[in-house]
């Protein structure tokens, strides 16, 4: 554990609802570190704007507070929405089923059922993955602005994790635009030996990716005999996560209930 980011939360833990506002003075009379301490994070804190101080000397939170809070409800709010239609996903398909949202450059996993199959006997909630070769990721960058698309393929190391890992800028440019098309992206066991996924981009109102979905398994007939029923599924889902977080989509791309299909 890095001591100094310990006492910087310390610091912001602090101040509270009934206690908004503090001196330097009382903070060290509050918290088990020498007044230079507190004055250095103060000033540090200050300077990133999660500590704000006013004119007589006293501080209180700032509002870089405020995205960090907001992001952490939109991320409750969709793994909220969406756990019930993974649940159901999960018991069609009987494989393991994830949930990621974007996290800068990568992928951030906030909701998984793992499936008894699974090769790591581990949950996945928590995790950071790399987009480039996770069929969640690709999900999200296929219809993420091109430019930052490109951001993230020039800037990022593109490591070869299987010898199925896209490490070529050119071809992976072509599978995303192959995926913006279909709806969905594949895991050709690309970062995780003999396992393969699908997924799907998840939209909020302003029809942005912010997350996504996936079917993770060890069979590889998820990409060849089951590809059709698992993909069509799995859009369905994705689709209707989005409608839940407020996307609205058109009547073009809308993925209809059907009749012969038992999950829809």
């Amino acid at each position: 554990m890095i001591g100094s980011v310990i006492k910087a939360i310390e610091v912001m833990q602090a101040f509270t609802s009934s206690n908004p506002v503090f001196s330097l003075a009382e903070l060290t009379r509050i918290l088990p570190y020498p007044k230079t301490t507190i004055y250095t994070l103060l000033q540090t804190l200050e300077s990133k704007g999660f500590v704000e101080k006013y004119e007589n000397g006293k501080y209180s939170l700032g509002t870089a507070i405020i995205p960090l809070t907001q992001a952490v409800r939109i991320n409750v709010q969709l793994r909220d929405r969406a756990a019930p239609l993974l649940r159901i996903l999960s018991d069609y398909c009987h494989e393991s089923v994830y949930l990621a949202i974007k996290d800068g450059d990568q992928c951030l996993y906030i909701y998984a059922i793992e499936s008894s199959d699974r090769l790591l006997a581990r949950s996945a909630i928590g995790e950071v993955g790399p987009m480039y070769c996770s069929s969640i990721g690709k999900a999200i960058l296929s219809f993420m602005p091109e430019n930052e698309v490109n951001s993230i393929i020039e800037n990022e190391v593109l490591v070869k994790y299987t010898d199925n890992t896209i490490t070529d800028p050119v071809v992976l440019r072509k599978e995303l635009a192959e995926g913006r098309q279909k709806g969905f992206c594949l895991d050709n066991s690309e970062h995780e030996h003999d396992v393969y996924c699908i997924g799907a981009p998840i939209f909020n109102e302003h029809a942005e990716p912010i997350a996504a979905c996936s079917i993770s398994g060890t069979d590889v007939e998820m990409l060849s005999s089951k590809l059709v029923k698992f993909s069509a599924v799995l859009r369905y889902t994705a689709q209707e996560i989005s409608r839940r977080m407020g996307f609205i989509p058109s009547r073009e791309t809308m993925i209809w209930r059907d009749a012969t299909n038992p999950f829809l």
